[in-house]
């Protein structure tokens, strides 16, 4: 096979750098929008190779403290590639590892316990088609059943298995998870998700809401550019959230 196209190692540690200042400027991103739940959940990227190495944050940081430098390069079975003075969450590398080693196109993962996300998988009825954002989710939503903190590795293809090709995920009685071809595509999904419940939740103490016809729902689905690569696929609304984050500091780079 001929190597004349294959990425050289200093290109490939450039786009490794790329990543880990992106992912740590990500990790910022979701502490000044209020994702974070202590030192918990995750944010993944794969990095270059057929290895499937990614990305995690350092188990023991808030996100405030994630850099660069310090995000943890794992392997699919968790284990740390390089050297590192962190770890990674068990129940972080199980659930991230099933997607990363999966579904190809998913070099992103991003997974919360928002206090709205979480009130929605615990529902019922799940997340209700009633708003603008919720709407937009009509075909890519995904639910995953219970079965407890995912450090065990049998959940792994069942957790696969209940995504299909859905980006947006509600891991029932749980939390909220999306994936993208790009940090940038899981946002999106990730946050249109999260607008849905923030707004579902409000409007439960109003009363009965009006539900959106189906047709209406699937012609939203349709029109929703911040999915549409040819549009940026969220790529403007997270330059945009990291130019504040830059203003309160660039201490992530390193």
């Amino acid at each position: 096979m001929s190597t004349t196209n294959l990425p050289s190692s200093a290109d490939a540690d450039s786009v490794e750098r790329q990543l880990r200042v992106e992912l740590a400027a990500c990790y910022r991103i979701f502490a000044l929008l209020g994702w974070t739940e202590l030192i918990y959940n995750h944010i993944t990227v794969r990095v270059p190779g057929p290895e499937r190495h990614f990305l995690i944050n350092p188990f023991g940081l808030h996100y405030t403290e994630v850099t660069a430098s310090n995000l943890v390069k794992i392997d699919l079975q968790g284990r740390v590639v390089g050297d590192s003075p962190w770890k990674a969450n068990p129940a972080g590398f199980v659930l991230h590892s099933a997607i990363h080693e999966n579904i190809p196109e998913a070099h992103c993962v991003m997974h919360t316990h928002t206090t709205t996300g979480c009130a929605v998988a615990c529902a019922a009825s799940g997340l209700s088609p009633d708003n603008f954002y919720a709407a937009q989710l009509h075909g890519r939503l995904a639910y995953h059943d219970f079965e407890g903190i995912t450090v065990h590795d049998d959940e792994k293809p069942r957790v696969v298995q209940s995504i299909g090709s859905a980006h947006a995920v509600i891991l029932r009685n749980h939390g909220l998870l999306s994936w993208g071809s790009s940090i940038a595509e899981a946002f999106a999904y990730l946050w249109t998700l999260q607008r849905a419940c923030d707004i579902q939740v409000a409007g439960a103490a109003l009363g009965p809401t009006v539900r959106v016809p189906e047709h209406v729902q699937v012609q939203a689905s349709a029109d929703a550019l911040q999915f549409d690569p040819r549009y940026g696929a969220g790529a403007d609304v997270l330059n945009a959230l990291r130019r504040l984050v830059d203003r309160q500091g660039t201490d992530y780079h390193n």
